[in-house]
Order: structure tokens, then sequence, then C-alpha cells
């Protein structure tokens, strides 16, 4: 039955049991007494002790032990079977496995995959179709599948970088269940979390299914959800769903390089939340780019950092003379609350000779004057240079700045200023309007209690509308800023405390910081795309994806779905917008997983009526050799004891020593025997034995779906060419993960190159160098013939191929010569095409020619090149459809180029499985000269 750990292959055997009570009694017959005749010659031996004596019963324990080795062979026989395979496929219909793939799903992603995989091999033994679909598949019909592709699909699978919406593929898994004749039975590996959905989805799946088992992980994800740069330290929220699973852990942090900046701990105890602090300094804190969980290999361990999260040094100099028993009139009070959650304020000190030039030698980022009036000498030449190199100066308007003059300003003022109830005034305050299109301020609410009731006006030169970022509801500017250098020069036209406007005391004031802050830096260099008259409106500005994350927590390319961010884009991440970076590469903006105040809550799936299943490590437990094992020695024993209780006591020595040898050697040769027997069971699957006796191409699943798919349709293509051109018929093409399957029961693998997916593991490397080692043919394709130019920098998917085979012993390899074998094993062919014919094909270089300008030798015996690289996208040249025209678009293009890649391809079939026996030309024309005479 479906949830007990242990199950019998052949049940009915037990029935045997029945029987042990007979066999009781049967072990516990004597003889009959024998009859007593009188013969007087007898007492002569009377006295004598017989040297012999055999027992009139049989002991107790012997007794017991045997019908324990009865009892051991009978459960032997039946099979037992710990943690079987779930039955449930060979009552109900065909299996339908639903996965989520989400990045929760991530950690335990091998105990997913394995507890698919032993559900599939138990619809394979009883002849059950399978079908898998994962809840990222929305919108794609199920189709049911035989075993084997029903296990390639599976191991296709990889987990994204987002919790998928569950509902949409209900509707797929609503139609399946529909059209079948026989209720399906449903098993939803789910990832635990009430994330999607995830209750409503489990109801759903309940009500079509005749019996829905959910497996879940017990141990919980951890994630990263916001980072606070507080002054003195960077804090990291951290989450975790239930208090299971470790409960302490580091984070790392990293630059863009990939370099550890530092480390921090942190300890949940019994709560689900905690934090950890980089208690280092601020400019270490802005070179981190990265923070991760260290040993969580999912997308939400991972929290990116742009400019937003950088604090930037700001120097603040007030133009007014200090009160410290004043301070809230002081003009640099409401700046420094304001600043204070984003950026480090640093004030000149009150015995500083020159405030403006010690600010400027600590290396501000930014300088703030409040009511400063006249720069002159050689301090307006450092301002000026500040700013030349890419700072950022902003005034605010007082009494002082307005009766100065100078250049140090974005537009031209007017003496004095406009005061409400003066010659040039209002008769009462005036409000803001909104922000325009152009201003970097667009998209903020502009609040109705914000009034200003004075204000320092600029001269209506030409240009003026395109310098204004701000301005009041009449129309007069605000806040004006112009470009100076790569640097940056924003006048606000009423003053840093509460004299002028109530600005300084509400929350615009600090979004109007924070967003003057976020221009510093890198991204100040783009301040021309959001200042400035012709500039694009903001909301219709997008930010390609640069770098993304994958399921796993792995930055690489961005997927081919990805698309661009609007400006202001400050969501999580999304299907269509996934974790990473987005923009360009000195402007780039995060994208994470999880936002500043989201939670992990784990899923309820009460009241349902499910089958609940923990997620096991191991599979089935086959105990029939074990209970063997125990009955050879129960059997040895009884046999020790017999000897024991017969014969002499010297011939009972002789024999205990005998059988204890026995003994020893039949259990030196039973347990080498038994771990034998298991590694063979684990290491060859039924795929395999398919593979061994059929001649099968086999692909690599790069986790990439479209790619995998055009790989296996290419693989298809060829094998149905091969059977019909040539006299070997292949089976149907295989997918395989290098890590887990094994690679000699195929004679060619093909393996396509995805950048963005992350290297495989050691043992995978190891063991794809040890195929080529054995005589195997390992095709790569980097599919980037299009991306690659002669002197350009390499190709990502050329860096990527290049870390994969960094360590691995492989050969001098050379452009593939007109004259090789791989050019005439079947077609005569001048080289190897595919989606493009551009790229070029690298094979294992052959030995030199010899001086007399003769053909090259091939190498000894029947070696075949061990790597093939090339850059056409062999497999998207191969594919065909039912009427055998090409699947893909060619480049080119043309009948000719798809008829050109399949000869390519046969050619290498050919030659990895015949070698170089065509290399030997000399008596070609011996024999044309016989056939023309």
């Amino acid at each position: 039955m479906p949830g007990l750990p242990l199950a019998f292959a052949f049940p009915f055997v037990l029935a045997a049991l029945a029987g042990l009570p007979l066999l009781y009694f049967l072990l516990r017959i004597t003889p009959p007494r024998p009859a007593l005749v009188p013969f007087p010659p007898l007492r002569l031996i009377l006295g004598l002790r017989p040297k012999n004596e055999t027992a009139s019963r049989t002991p107790w324990w012997l007794l017991l032990l045997r019908l324990a080795i009865a009892a051991t062979v009978i459960f032997a026989m039946a099979g037992p079977v710990l943690h079987p395979l779930p039955a449930v496929a060979a009552r109900e219909g065909a299996l339908l496995i639903v996965l989520d793939d989400g990045w929760p799903a991530a950690p335990g992603w091998e105990r997913r995959i394995a507890a698919a995989a032993r559900r599939i091999e138990a619809a394979e033994r009883n002849s059950r179709l399978a079908v898998v679909v994962a809840t990222s598949e929305a919108g794609r019909d199920i189709v049911p599948l035989d075993a084997a592709k029903a296990q390639d699909r599976l191991r296709a699978f990889k987990p994204v970088p987002f919790v998928p919406d569950r509902l949409p593929v209900f509707s797929a898994i609503e139609k399946y269940a529909a059209a079948q004749q026989k209720t399906p039975a449903i098993v939803w590996i789910a990832d635990g979390l009430d994330r999607g959905h995830a209750r409503e989805f489990a109801g759903k799946l309940a009500a079509v299914s005749g019996q829905l088992t959910v497996v879940t992980d017990p141990t919980t994800v951890r994630a990263l959800a916001g980072v606070q740069n507080q002054t003195g330290r960077l804090v990291v929220r951290v989450l975790r769903a239930a208090p299971a699973g470790p409960e302490r852990g580091i984070i790392r942090a990293l630059d863009r390089k990939g370099l550890v900046l530092g480390e921090a701990p942190f300890d949940f105890g019994a709560a689900n939340e905690t934090q950890a602090s980089f208690e280092v300094p601020v400019e270490l804190r802005n070179e981190i780019a990265r923070l991760e969980i260290a040993r969580e290999h999912s997308a939400a361990a991972v929290f990116l950092l742009d400019e937003r999260w950088r604090r930037r040094r700001i120097g603040l100099v007030s133009g007014e003379t200090a009160d410290i028993a004043q301070p809230l009139l002081a003009p640099s009070y409401y700046l420094t609350r304001a600043l204070a959650p984003f950026a480090d304020i640093r004030e000149a000190r009150p015995t500083a000779a020159d405030p403006i030039r010690s600010l400027l030698d600590d290396h501000v980022a930014i300088m703030i004057f409040a009511d400063v009036g006249m720069v002159a000498g050689q301090v307006h030449d450092d301002l000026a240079r500040f700013v030349e190199d890419g700072g950022i100066l902003v005034r605010f308007a007082g009494t002082h700045l307005a009766a100065a003059s100078g250049d140090l300003v974005p537009v031209r003022l007017r003496r004095g200023g406009r005061v409400l109830g003066g010659a040039m005034s209002w008769d009462t305050p005036k409000r803001l309007a909104p922000f325009d299109r152009e201003s970097p301020f667009f998209g903020l609410a502009v609040p109705n209690e914000v009034t200003v009731s004075r204000q320092v006006l600029a001269e209506p030169d030409p240009g003026l509308s395109a310098k204004s970022w701000a301005r009041l509801s009449d129309g007069t500017p605000l806040v004006t800023a112009v470009r100076q250098g790569k640097g940056l020069i924003v006048l606000f036209h009423v003053t840093a405390d509460t004299t002028w406007s109530n600005l300084p005391i509400s929350g615009l004031f600090v979004d109007m910081l924070r967003k003057i802050v976020a221009l510093s830096g890198d991204t100040a260099k783009d301040v021309d795309a959001q200042v400035g008259a012709g500039t694009k409106a903001l909301e219709a500005a997008t930010f390609a994806p640069s770098r993304s994350l994958d399921g796993f927590g792995v930055l690489g390319p961005p997927p081919p779905n990805a698309t661009p961010i609007p400006a202001g884009f400050e969501g999580i991440a999304e299907p269509e917008h996934p974790p990473g970076f987005y923009g360009p590469s000195d402007g780039l903006i995060a994208v994470n997983v999880l936002g500043p105040k989201e939670t992990l809550e784990a899923a309820d799936y009460s009241g349902f009526g499910f089958i609940g299943e923990p997620l096991r490590e191991t599979g089935p437990v086959d105990l029939k050799p074990w209970l063997i094992a125990a009955a050879f020695l129960l059997f040895a024993a009884d046999t020790l004891a017999s000897l024991w209780l017969s014969g002499s006591l010297r011939g009972r020595a002789r024999r205990a020593v005998a059988c204890f040898v026995l003994f020893a050697i039949g259990s030196a040769m039973l347990v080498p025997a038994r771990v034998a027997a298991e590694s063979a069971a684990a290491s060859v699957s039924p795929r395999d034995i398919g593979a061994a006796l059929t001649t099968r191409l086999a692909y690599v699943a790069s986790g990439d779906a479209r790619v995998d798919e055009a790989s296996r349709q290419g693989l298809m293509s060829l094998s149905q060419v091969l059977a019909r051109r040539t006299s070997l018929t292949p089976g149907d093409p295989v997918a395989i993960d290098p890590a887990r399957d094994e690679l000699s029961f195929y004679p060619l693998l093909y393996w396509p190159v995805v950048a963005a997916k992350a290297q495989p593991p050691h043992a995978a490397i190891a063991k794809a160098a040890a195929f080529m080692k054995q005589g195997g043919t390992i095709v790569f394709d980097t599919r980037d013939a299009l991306a690659a130019r002669p002197g350009a920098p390499p190709t990502p998917e050329a860096k990527w191929l290049r870390a994969l085979l960094n360590g691995v012993d492989v050969p001098e390899l050379e452009p593939v010569p007109a004259d090789h074998v791989v050019t005439k094993t079947f077609y005569l062919i001048d080289g190897f095409v595919g989606r493009y014919t551009m790229g070029a094909t690298w094979i294992e270089a052959l030995p030199p020619a010899p001086a007399d300008g003769g053909p090259r030798p091939a190498r000894s015996g029947d070696s075949v090149s061990p790597i093939i690289i090339t850059a056409n996208d062999l497999a998207a040249g191969w594919a065909s459809d039912p009427d055998g025209d090409s699947l893909y678009s060619l480049v080119p293009g043309g009948e000719r180029q798809h008829e050109l890649a399949l000869r390519g391809g046969v050619n290498l079939v050919m030659y990895t499985l015949t070698g170089n026996y065509k290399s030997d030309q000399v008596h070609v024309r011996d024999l044309l000269e016989r056939l023309v005479h």
C-alpha cells in the first residue's frame, strides 16, 4: 500500500508461513522406542558408557533456529522491499507528476528529481504511461509519454528564479484529466511554501484526481529579503518558512568580480526571521554587489545591490551662523535628518578655517550648500573642478544666495526674492505643480499640504524650461539643474529650513533628495537621459537585461524570454523580468526575488484528503539479498550446532573448526557479492540496458528547454536518416546528465553549450573526461557562429566551454582538414555545417605530414578524435519535420544546407563507429585502373 515502509514483490509466497506449525511438529518428532528382548550376554556390556550419544529430542533452541531459517527463506522469496516504489500507478490510469520548479525547489532539486524518477519507474513496471508537468509551463498541453521519454523530459527540467503561479497550469491538467478514461493518479512534488496560490491549487488538484499524493521536503528554505545600508553597517534581513533545518548560517558579501569582501553570521533561534550585519567601512560596503547565503543554492538566497543601496558621502556646508541654543532653526537640521537613512553626512569641523576645502579633501560625492553666498578664489576653482570631475553640487536658496552673484548656479537669478505680500509676490502661498516627465522627480506624488511662501526667482532666459526639475503651480521654477562637465549643479529656489517653505518637513523632501543622491557616482554619467530638452519620457525609457540569476542563484546571461524593465521599476522578479541586473554596465539596476517587506510562510494543505509523503533521500531498498544472507548465517549456525551435539569431544572440536572456517569464507564471499550486486543495480538502469542492446545517440540536457528540444529533434532526425541511408538502425536519442548517467553506452555525445547555465559539477566533468579517454567522442557545440568574430573577445559560450575544459586533458586541435577521414567516412564533404555555415569545426590534430609531401598518416589503431568543437548549431541544422524540411531557419538557408548538415552528421556517426579504416587509400589508384581495364 502507498505510504507503507515495507512491501513485497510476491506477497502470495507469505502463505507458506502457515506451514511453520507443521514444520515445528515434524522437527520435534522422535523415533518409536525399540522393543526390549532379553539377551543374557547383554549383562557383559551393562555399565559401559557409549562414546557417541544421540539426543532423543531436538533441543528447543535448535528447533527455534531451524524455524527461523525457514521463515527467513519464505520472507526472502516474497521479495520484500523497504520504502517501495509507489503502487498507485498499478491501480489507476496514467500517472501525472506535477513538479514545482520555482526557486524554493532549488536546494533540494536532486532529491525531487529522484523522487519523480522513482514514480516514473513504478509506472513503467506496471505498464502505465507517465506525464511530467512543471508548474512554470502554463499554456502547454499535456501529452502522455512512455517511461523512457518521461525520464528524459524530467532530466531536462531546471528550477526557475521565481515562484510561478500554479493556477494557469491547472487548466491543462484539468483538460488532460477530462480526456482520460480512468481518473489519473496525481503526485504533486510541492515546494511547501504558501506562494503562487498553493492552497487553492491543492484543492483543485484534489477535485480532479482519483488519488492525490503531495510530496514535500521537510527541510525549509532560507532567503534574503532586503538590505539597509545604515550608518556604520549593512543590515541584511534573513527569512525561513518554518523552524526546521539549520538555525545558523553565514552570509557572504561579494563585489562585481566575485571576490569575497566579508562574511556575517546569523542565527534564527526559534524565530523565522533574523538579521545579519556587516560592520565595514562605507567605502567597502559600497563595493558590495552581491549577498548570498553560503551553501544555500537558490535564487532567493542571493540579493543583488545596485546604486540604490550605496551610501554616498555628502558634505554639508551652511551659510548661517551656528546657534547651539536653537538647533531647530539651523538650515542643516532638516537636511541631516532627511539624508541620514541613505547617506553619510560630513560637516566641517567648527575650527576648520576653510570648511569647503576640508570637505573636498574628505572625498565627498555630493556637496550641499545651505544658503551659501559667494564662493571665490581657489575654493571656487576647486569646487568647479569637483563638479567637472563628476561631483554633484546641490544649493539651497536663502538671504545670502539671493544677495550674491556667481557662476556656480544652474540659472541666472534675480536679485532679492519673491516674498508673500511683496511687490513681486502672490496673495497666497503657492503649491507645487506635478513633475514633468523629463524630471528625475517624475513619479513622485506631490502632496497638497506643501506650500511655498518665498523663493528666489530665475531670469526668463532661453532654455529655462529645460533646466527646471520642479515648478510651482504658477509655472515659476522651484528646482533647476544644469550639467557641467561630468557633474551636475542643482538649485532649490527655497531654503533648507522652514522659513520660506514647509517642503523640508514633508516626505517629498526626503524622496527628492534620494533621487538626487541616486544620480551620483556611476549613474551621474547618464544624467543626460533624465535632464534637458529632447530627452525621452521616463516612463517610456526601458532597461534591457544584462545578467540574470537562474533558479540555483547563478548569475549568467539573461534567458531569451527576459524583457526590459521600465524606468523606475522597483518591483520583484517576475517571469518576464527574472532577477538580475538590468541596464548598461555603468548604471546597473538590480531586480531581486523578494522585496524588503515580504515573508515566507509554510503552505497549509489540510482539509483536502490527500496522501502526504516526505521527500526521501534514498529510493527503494531490496531486502531479499539481506534475508538470504541471514538465512545462510543461520544455516551455518545450525550446522555448527548439529556437529557439536554429535560425535566425540575431539571430533566435535575438529568439526567446529572446519565449520567455522567454511562460515568465515562464505561470509567473506557473501558481503562483496552483495556490494557488487547493489552497485550494479544502482548504476545500470533499464534505459542503460536498452542503450547497451541498441545503438543510440545521446545529448547532454542543458536545462534550457528550447535548446534541449532542438537537440532531441536534431538527433532524432539524424537517427532516422541513418536508418534510411546506412546499415545502422539506431534507437531513439536520449538526454543524459553526465553527473548521474553512465556514458559508456553511447558512442557519440552531443553537448550544446548554454552560457546562461551553471557549470556542471566536478564529478560530471571527470566522467566526461574519462569517457573521452576510453574511446568516446563528445561534440561540443557553442552555437555562436553569428556572434564570434576573429580577433574579438571570446563569446560567453566560448568562455563557458573553456571553463568546462579547464583541467581536462584535451589533445591538440586543428580545423578539420580537407583530407581528414571524417570528411569521407560515408559522404565526401568539405566541412560540417548546421544552422550556420561560417563557424569553424575543430578536431584532434593529425600527425605531421611526411617530408616527401605525401598524405599525413592516420593515428595508429582505430582511434577516433575524443573531442570535436563546432559553432554551427549542428542539431538545429539536422532537425527535420515529417516532410523532411528543416524545422529551423538556416543561415544563409536553403534545402542544400539542410542536406549538407545531415550528410555531415552521418559522417560524424560513421566516424565514431568505424574509426579510421578509410584512411588507408594506398590501393585506390590500382583498384580504379582495374575497373577501367
